[in-house]
């Protein structure tokens, strides 16, 4: 039977032209359908390729009874549902880097249309007006950049500034000094030194837990005065009220924004009053070229995964020739001991990861891959401009961040599904590990040199103190005035009277002044709280 793949949305006609290209396939070229008259073709196809207009819903899903993948023409899936998409096989592929040069592009149009009062000139011109005197502006060159995110579109955004005569800051903990070094952009150590140094600030982040109203009143405060503040990455990253307050005050000069909480923009916003803030309808992808490079990456990557199996670029793809039940917990248990050794790095002032090493018992060395992809992924959760990690791109995505990836050769003795995930920054090191046993769920057994015994699930407290009476209580003092609630307590130490560690799995999110609350209690010395995806 013919491969039969349905390209709708208008998809760039370069990427349509490969895979017709291919004599096995038969490509249905039609316009956005109704959804009902969707569902009651579906399962004519192997493939569907689109962009945002056409819905890929449960049932949709449920019924492409032939359907192996979807792939999305631009970087966002949210009209795929895919946890069931993950349920029933099917694999998602999106073109997350075709849109890179434009949004670094428009950054800079948004940037010099404030600094040189654009829209206003030919607002006036228009209106018959030449007010030439009033509309003197200010240069890029000799002013300083500040980027927080290094990664594809903030990499990009470092490349045009040199060629403006910017001095160019970057803060992202996540990314290695090589890269910094080849971007030949400064390293700011923190946010708040970054803030410090800018003139102008713009952010290109995921928007995340640890994002969300990063740019805060307090982080504007730090701003240089005058300074200009760039959101072109997601709505909610900059605090939109802190934001107006700043501009009122005078102490930010004024804002270019393309994205929001809320899209699309409408009704009397606030900022639409702002004569010194440029608004944007989010489009930062939309150039020609961008809308090309995303149909010939997506259509490219669903050819590749229809004629060779080839799911590397796959956003859910299942691991081949893995026994899900059996090797779930174990996967969960790399990624969640990874992201526990992460934070533990971080709380200790530790940037780049630089290596990922995974040890693990006799009956999950024929997995070391996917549970290696695993620890990939753990590392790199919430830090990373991707719309999706997941065990298919973890390790694509960590290598090309500069992580080494390795796994010990041979069975690691503790137990035969146990595994140790040991993470490298610079010269410190942290070493998680637990045992995924098929009879019960994932435990942690160790952090660094302390035995424990905790589930990997919800959220971890890690505290470590001084071994004396009279910490535990405290510490559940604090908890509960804080309104926590402790699901498990499991205190460790070397030795009587010396270095102690507790992990303590709370209920659901704790305020944001708990951890605060905990280093300030005696014999407390440090806190690091690990809020985990998902339920498990």
């Amino acid at each position: 039977m013919p491969v039969r793949i349905l390209v709708t949305d208008e998809v760039d006609r370069e990427g349509v032209e490969l895979l017709r290209a291919v004599p096995e396939f038969t490509i249905d070229e039609l316009p956005t359908l109704p959804a009902a008259e969707l569902l009651e073709r579906v399962d004519q196809y192997d493939a569907i390729i689109g962009r945002s207009a056409t819905r890929i819903s449960e049932p949709l899903l449920r019924r492409a009874s032939r359907l192996k993948v979807v792939g999305r023409a631009g970087v966002g899936v949210d009209n795929v549902a895919m946890d069931v998409a993950t349920e029933l096989g099917i694999a998602v592929i999106n073109a997350p880097a075709g849109n890179t040069v434009a949004v670094a592009e428009l950054f800079f149009g948004g940037v010099i249309s404030l600094l040189r009062h654009l829209t206003r000139a030919d607002s006036s011109m228009h209106e018959g007006r030449w007010e030439r005197s009033d509309l003197l502006g200010t240069e890029l060159r000799g002013k300083t950049l500040g980027i927080v995110g290094l990664g594809r579109i903030g990499g990009e955004v470092s490349h045009r500034a040199h060629a403006f005569g910017m001095e160019v800051h970057a803060y992202d903990p996540y990314v290695s000094d090589e890269r910094f070094a080849a971007l030949r952009v400064k390293r700011a150590a923190t946010l708040d030194a970054l803030l410090e140094a800018a003139q102008i600030v713009t952010v290109h982040v995921p928007l995340t837990d640890e994002t969300t109203r990063m740019i805060d009143a307090s982080a504007l405060r730090r701003l240089r005065p005058g300074a200009v503040v760039v959101n072109m990455a997601r709505g909610g990253i900059v605090d939109d009220d802190a934001l107006r307050a700043a501009l009122d005050a005078g102490h930010v000069a004024g804002a270019v924004l393309d994205v929001y909480l809320k899209e699309p923009l409408t009704g009397d916003h606030a900022f639409r009053g702002y004569p010194n803030v440029v608004l944007l309808p989010h489009i930062g992808a939309s150039s020609a070229e961008a809308q090309r490079n995303v149909a010939v990456d997506a259509c490219a990557a669903v050819r590749d995964a229809l004629l060779n199996g080839d799911l590397s670029r796959s956003l859910n793809g299942a691991l081949a020739g893995e026994d899900a039940a059996t090797l779930g917990p174990a996967l969960l248990l790399a990624r969640r001991a990874a992201a526990v050794a992460r934070a533990l790095l971080a709380e200790r002032g530790a940037t780049a990861i630089d290596s990922v090493t995974l040890k693990m018992g006799e009956d999950l060395t024929s997995s070391a891959g996917a549970l290696l992809a695993a620890a990939a992924a753990g590392t790199l959760e919430g830090v990373i401009e991707s719309e999706r990690l997941n065990l298919i791109n973890a390790r694509a995505l960590a290598t090309a961040r500069g992580l080494v990836l390795a796994h010990g050769e041979g069975g690691f003795a503790p137990h035969s599904r146990a595994i140790e995930v040991r993470l490298v920054a610079g010269s410190q090191s942290m070493r998680v590990g637990g045992v995924a046993a098929l009879d019960m769920p994932p435990r942690l057994t160790r952090i660094a040199d302390f035995h424990v015994d905790v589930a990997p699930r919800g959220t971890l407290v890690v505290l470590t103190n001084h071994d004396v009476p009279g910490v535990i209580g405290r510490v559940g003092t604090a908890l509960a005035d804080a309104g926590v609630n402790i699901a498990e307590y499991h205190q460790a130490r070397l030795a009587a009277g010396g270095d102690a560690l507790a992990v303590v799995t709370i209920d659901g999110a704790p305020p944001a002044h708990v951890r605060a609350s905990l280093t300030a209690l005696r014999d407390v010395r440090s806190a690091t709280i690990v809020r985990f995806g998902g339920d498990a």
